[in-house]
């Protein structure tokens, strides 16, 4: 990962265009849209609805202009009644399926919270993804580094963290190597760019505000 806490790039995948900036990227890094029958919006996170896909980068400015430019009707070439707080809501729903994934990890042995169970997987070598609540102590996040070539997620509250792991609250989780630590990956850099740019604060804020660093 890079500087700052940056998830890193993976350019691998079938790709789709941007109907607000343009822009050709790999399907992970957009968020796919469908109209249904009486001509609703709705998101589809999990690229399993019917229908004709209509693609908008996970990016809250991105978003906003699509909706506020008309841009799913134009793409459907149709009328599209667009939720008013389409942004928001979509940030809670990536927000509760990264959770949700981070539970199913922590079912199969391929997720830990807790600072001290961190910290072995981290020196062991068995961690892959460093995950940090966002309104966690900045003192104490900056005692643990991001893996070796691996990942860092830092925009989840503690709160959401808690949800994941059946607690009030978590600051500091881990994932392993499992079959589902891509998914994670690739559905918290879709949050992190919802998040940016909202009033949590400019976007070092939504890296845990600690300046995240290799390990």
């Amino acid at each position: 990962m890079s500087r700052g806490g940056a998830i890193k790039e993976r350019p691998e995948g079938p790709e789709r265009k941007c109907i607000a900036t343009g822009e050709v990227q790999p399907k992970h890094g957009l968020v796919r849209f469908v109209v249904g029958p009486e001509g609703t919006l709705a998101p589809d996170l999990a690229g399993k609805l019917p229908g004709r896909g209509i693609w908008v980068a996970a990016d809250r400015a991105a978003i906003d202009r699509a909706a506020a430019k008309n841009l799913f009707a134009r793409a459907a070439r149709q009328p599209v009644t667009v939720p008013e707080d389409l942004g928001e809501a979509l940030e809670r729903m990536l927000a509760r399926r990264v959770t949700d994934l981070i539970s199913l990890a922590r079912k199969s042995g391929d997720a830990v919270a807790g600072y001290e169970k961190v910290k072995d997987w981290l020196q062991t070598e068995r961690a892959r993804v460093l995950i940090q609540a966002e309104d966690g102590s900045a003192r104490g996040k900056s005692k643990l580094s991001t893996p070796h070539f691996g990942d860092y997620i830092g925009w989840l509250t503690a709160d959401e963290l808690g949800l994941a792991f059946g607690r009030e609250t978590v600051i500091h989780a881990a994932l392993g190597a499992g079959g589902l630590t891509n998914r994670v990956v690739d559905e918290a850099r879709r949050l992190k760019g919802l998040r940016i740019g909202t009033d949590r604060g400019p976007a070092g804020a939504a890296d845990g505000g600690n300046g995240r660093r290799k390990g």
